[in-house]
């Protein structure tokens, strides 16, 4: 007879492991039932989700470029609560052509999500800065990203106030949202932080005027406010190691015809510099050249290697000096085909590019005709006597 303690045991082991079979069993059982029903709705969530199609048909009566807008921001289609409409009618009461709208809303789609408060509200900050509204509607044309990208108004409030409390003036601040209003779209941080880190760059240099410091560089470049500290600060490292600037020269430089090449990445600005001392050093120029011809016109950083060694070949192969070059670097301004032209009519009229100003070359369409009619009358001058 077995005994009753041992069948206790055993009941109890079975049952445990009838239990535990069961509820492994279930899992099993659920896991693949709970697959097989839901696995069409997986698809449909991968599938794209349904248009809005009243905001396609009102989209393609404004005639908008439907396809361009889908490209860039295709969220907005699947949206109930777009304002197309109000959008247009908003516009059209300041001024912008049903043209103009229609090309906005084709680059910038999430225009048609801001409300017409929010809309009113934004113009009437803009509108402090700004003489007209159809100054507005000419930025929102160009750069519709700078006015819808954010529906943050007192965001924006607090920008104006922050810049005009570090001695911007409403001039600077026109020029601002002109050129660069990604500027006001900004965090309030984001611009402090640039504004502060200007200014302890401007006292580390050992100049006591950090508010005129931080005015003068944001006026020669004002897209600077939307670059980030770290890349200033490696540019600015950059050119002082690199030509070996004095605190005073710095600041010259930062301030003045350097301002705009802060922003390149640093990477960029090696690369460029670098190939503009190999270039010029094969051509015999010493480094003190090198170093007068990058620092009395910084902007050269900016093309490209190719299109730089380029346009130095072209004006070599046309005789023009390569010292010439390194006094008149501005020349380089000039695409490859002006340069060419321009050489080709100074010649026709007896003009000597090799002991001649070359600063002609980059002049002005208006001021370089002016000058060619000059010279033809005195080459006509001088071939009648």
């Amino acid at each position: 007879m077995v005994p009753r303690k041992l069948l206790y045991v055993r009941s109890n082991y079975l049952f445990g492991s009838r239990c535990w079979m069961i509820r492994f069993s279930t899992e099993i059982l659920f896991k693949s039932v709970s697959f097989r029903p839901f696995s069409k709705k997986c698809d449909n969530a991968d599938s794209e989700p349904l248009e809005n199609e009243e905001l396609l048909n009102n989209l393609l009566t404004m005639g908008v470029d439907v396809d361009m807008a889908r490209k860039r921001q295709p969220g907005v289609f699947n949206r109930t609560d777009t304002n197309e409409q109000d959008l247009q009618t908003f516009l059209l009461s300041k001024g912008a052509s049903k043209e103009v709208i229609a090309s906005i809303i084709s680059r910038y789609p999430r225009a048609m999500t801001r409300t017409p408060e929010s809309l009113s509200n934004r113009w009437d900050l803009w509108r402090r800065i700004v003489t007209s509204d159809l100054e507005i509607v000419n930025i929102l044309e160009r750069s519709p990203e700078s006015f819808f990208r954010s529906s943050d108004n007192l965001n924006l409030e607090n920008n104006i106030k922050f810049l005009y409390s570090v001695g911007l003036t409403h001039k600077d601040l026109c020029r601002l949202l002109t050129n660069a209003p990604r500027t006001f779209s900004n965090s309030l941080n984001l611009n402090k932080q640039m504004v502060e880190f200007l200014q302890e760059i401007c006292l580390s240099l050992g100049h006591n005027g950090p508010t005129d410091f931080v005015r003068k560089i944001i006026f020669k470049n004002p897209f600077i406010l939307i670059q980030s500290t770290k890349r200033i600060k490696a540019n600015i490292e950059f050119l002082q190691s690199t030509f070996c600037l004095t605190n005073e020269e710095l600041l010259s430089l930062i301030c003045g015809p350097g301002a705009k090449i802060l922003d390149l990445s640093s990477d960029c600005m090696r690369r460029s510099y670098r190939n503009i001392k190999d270039k010029l050093s094969s051509l015999g120029c010493t480094a003190k050249e090198i170093r007068k011809f990058v620092l009395s016109y910084p902007d050269m950083i900016f093309l490209g290697e190719k299109k730089f060694n380029d346009k130095i070949d072209c004006l070599i192969e046309e005789e023009v000096n390569i010292s010439q070059i390194i006094k008149h670097p501005r020349i380089l301004d000039s695409s490859i085909s002006t340069l060419k032209s321009r050489i080709k009519e100074l010649v026709n009229v007896g003009y000597d590019l090799s002991t001649s100003n070359i600063s002609l070359l980059s002049w002005s369409q208006k001021r370089y005709n002016a000058k060619l009619k000059k010279l033809y009358i005195e080459q006509n001058i001088v071939l009648e006597n």
